[in-house]
This record gives structure tokens, C-alpha cells and sequence, in this order.
């Protein structure tokens, strides 16, 4: 009998509407949230809890060294395949602006720092700052991951097979890579994004229980606040120079990246951003294809964010010291950090000990300087990681216009690839 045919009884109440999908929390609030909970909670947990989490952390963190590689391979690879016989042209043109924007924003940390940095310093005296990673409680265990190879072994190996798999012919490779793409998206959609909200808790949870970090800022906290104020700058002139080639709103392309800049604000990683960073350039409206090459690329040789801190950073301790600055020193210096920031591992802390080097060769930083660098950085190290992100996007932006013009001045003929 039909619904209609069945006779209305006092009591009985209409069928009841199909239930609403519930909504899920979103990434963005999760990791706001986490990131809260971990300050507030490392003011009253006991050390013995701190460190379950910090074991928690450590072996998250081995777990990402492990996938990073992977993703790395099973990204790239593919993409580049995928972007044809052209496709050693795009990774020359995305080298080329990645650097450059690198550049662009070392000479602004300059220019902007010789003339608000000596104001900020003024009457400001060195203390007795320490590394903050020293003071971090550690795990109660560790379980080795170590990966298959490094990031750069990735970084060559999907550059050459890639390049390789658009000249010849036959489609088994390519399909096996393509299928590896899928295995690699499954990781990075069951295990990474997930359980990324609890990283990062443990991580402000063990800063907020030490104290040393909040040390150091407190210490720097005008110039902490001005080179937050130069990575806003950076990015919005990033996404405004995007926004010209993508011909979208750069503040709706910045409102989009908010979850992978914030992600990074947690992890202090480029690289295990990566799947957050990728779903939000797609999301922003950048082709599969060219996400898939640009972003895990970019995350390896784009940190801009990263160099307009160091640069910042360096001129404040040099002036603190009374080092002699001189413009075609620092310019040499910056035009190597681009060069140097492509061995960066991507991981927390990684881009100020490879430039570590270039402090001590070419600025003349003795041990000392070199260690208050390296608090110094460490200490808002997610803040130039966020920047770096975020501004792989608007490098992503560029190329996927770049490259769709290019394919509709090409003949349809020589359109196909292998």
C-alpha cells in the first residue's frame, strides 16, 4: 500500500525528511584549532604527556621523510608526462621564475629592512638567546623510516623519467606511473591530511610547554612583526603578478591557498604541505597536469619566504653587532641563498642550516651569530614555510596559463603526445 493510500492516525507523525549530510570541519579550522589547543595546553600538561605526543610526532615525522620521495615520483612523473614533448621547457620556465621571485624577495627584505631596521634596533642589545630545538622534549621511542632516497634523488629521477616517458613509445610506463599517481593521492587522502591536525598540536604543545621559543620572539618581537609585515607584501605582490597571467581575483586566489598556508604555519615544512598545497592550487582553479609538476617542484626550489627572512634577519644581527653592511656583498649573498635554498630538504629548520654556509663565507658570522641565526629563524620558522606555499600557487597560476596559451597556438597535430 502506498504512502498516500495509508490513513491518517492521531499520534502518528509525517514521515520523517531525509537526514542532512552532516558537515565535516573543514582543514583550515581543525588546524586553527589545533594549533590553539597546543599553546593552551602546554601551559598544564605533565612533561610525561608532552612527550607521548612528542613520540607521536617523531614518528609522524619519520613517516613523512619516507612518503615525501614518493610523492615527489608519483606527483611529478606523471605531470610531466602528461605536459608532452614541451615538457623540458615548462621545468626550465618554472626553475626560471622560481628563482626569480626567490630573488625578488631577498632584494626587498634589503631594501625594506636598511630602512625600517635601524629605527626597530635602536637602542636593542643581543641576549643570551639558544637554539629553541634544544630545549624540545623529546619522543620516548623512535622508529626508523629511512626512504628509499632523497628528496633531490626524487626531485632528478622524476625529471629524467618524465622527460623520457613524452619521447618514447609504448604506454606500459606511463600507465604504471599514472597508477602510482593514484597510490600516492590515496596516502596523501588517508594518512597525511587526517592525521596532520594532531602533528601539529604535538609541535605547539612542546614549544608552549618549553617557553623557548616565545624567548626568542620576545626578544626580536619588532623585527618578528616586520618581516611578517614584508611576507603579507611578498605574497599579495605575488598573487597580484599571478592574478595578470590567471586572470582571476588575487585576493580570492590568497583566500583560497588559506589552508595550506596555514597548514605550513603548523608543520614548518614545504614539503609535507605538499597534498594540502596541491588541493588548493586545483581548487584555485590550476589545471591537474600543472599542479602536479609545479607544486612538489616548487616546494623543493621556491623559498621566497624563507630568503626574505634570512636576508632580513642577517642585516638585524649584523647591524646588532655593528658588521660593516655592504650592498654588493649582500646582493652576492642573496644571489647565491636562491641558488643554496634548492638543497633545502623541505623539512623544519632546513633552509637556515643549509644557508648557514653562506652566513659564515660570505658575511663573516662567527659561531656565535650563527647560532642566534639559527634561533632566531627557528624560532618563526612557519612563517616564511607559509609564505613559500603559498607563493608556489601563484607560480602554479602562471605556468598553467602560460601553458594552456601555448597549446592553443599549437597545431592540433602536434598536440599529441605519447
Amino acid at each position: 500500500m502506498s504512502t498516500s493510500d495509508t490513513p491518517s492516525q492521531p499520534g502518528l507523525q509525517a514521515p520523517a525528511a531525509e537526514p542532512r549530510q552532516r558537515r565535516h570541519l573543514g582543514l583550515l579550522p581543525k588546524i586553527l584549532i589545533a594549533i590553539v589547543l597546543g599553546i593552551v595546553c602546554g601551559f598544564f600538561f605533565p612533561q610525561w604527556l608532552v612527550k607521548v605526543f612528542a613520540t607521536f610526532n617523531g614518528l609522524f615525522g619519520n613517516y613523512l621523510s619516507f612518503v615525501i620521495p614518493l610523492i615527489i615520483v608519483g606527483l611529478i612523473t606523471p605531470a610531466i608526462s602528461e605536459l608532452g614533448k614541451g615538457a623540458g621547457k615548462w621545468l626550465g620556465i618554472t626553475a626560471a621564475i622560481a628563482y626569480g621571485s626567490t630573488l625578488f624577495a631577498g632584494f626587498l627584505g634589503y631594501g625594506a629592512s636598511t630602512l625600517v631596521l635601524p629605527s626597530i634596533l635602536a637602542g636593542k642589545s643581543v641576549g643570551n638567546v639558544t637554539n629553541p630545538e634544544d630545549s624540545l622534549l623529546g619522543p620516548y621511542f623512535t622508529v626508523e623510516m629511512a626512504p628509499v632516497f632523497g628528496v633531490m634523488t626524487a626531485l632528478v629521477l622524476s625529471f629524467l623519467v618524465g622527460v623520457a616517458l613524452t619521447f618514447v613509445e609504448g604506454t606500459v610506463i606511463q600507465r604504471a606511473m599514472v597508477e602510482f599517481r593514484d597510490i600516492v593521492n590515496m596516502v596523501i587522502r588517508t594518512t597525511l591530511i587526517p592525521l596532520l591536525p594532531l602533528y601539529i598540536f604535538g609541535i605547539f604543545l612542546n614549544m608552549s610547554a618549553t617557553g623557548e621559543v616565545f624567548a626568542v620572539i620576545t626578544t626580536f618581537l619588532g623585527v618578528v612583526v616586520f618581516v611578517f609585515a614584508l611576507t603579507v607584501v611578498l605574497l599579495l605582490i605575488q598573487f597580484t603578478v599571478s592574478s595578470l597571467f590567471f586572470r582571476r581575483n588575487p585576493l580570492v586566489m590568497l583566500k583560497t591557498m588559506l589552508p595550506a598556508y596555514v597548514t605550513a604555519l603548523g608543520t614548518s615544512s614545504s614539503a609535507a604541505t605538499i597534498p594540502v598545497t596541491l588541493r588548493q592550487a586545483m581548487r584555485m582553479g590550476v589545471s591537474e597536469p600543472v599542479a602536479s609538476f609545479v607544486i612538489p617542484l616548487c616546494a623543493t626550489i621556491h623559498l621566497a619566504g624563507s630568503t626574505i627572512k634570512i636576508t632580513t634577519f642577517s642585516l638585524a644581527i649584523m647591524m646588532l653587532y655593528g658588521m660593516p653592511i655592504r650592498p654588493e656583498v649582500i646582493a652576492g649573498f642573496i644571489m647565491m641563498l636562491g641558488v643554496t635554498m634548492v638543497a633545502a630538504p623541505g623539512v623544519p629548520g632546513g633552509a637556515i642550516m643549509t644557508a648557514a654556509g653562506l652566513l659564515s663565507s660570505m658575511l663573516g658570522f662567527n659561531e656565535a651569530q650563527v647560532g642566534l641565526m639559527i634561533a632566531t629563524y627557528i624560532a618563526i620558522d612557519s612563517f616564511g614555510t607559509a609564505t613559500n606555499v603559498t607563493g608556489d600557487a601563484a607560480i602554479a597560476g602562471v605556468v598553467d596559463r602560460l601553458v594552456a596559451d601555448s597549446e592553443r597556438r599549437r597545431p592540433a597535430a602536434a598536440k599529441e603526445t605519447v
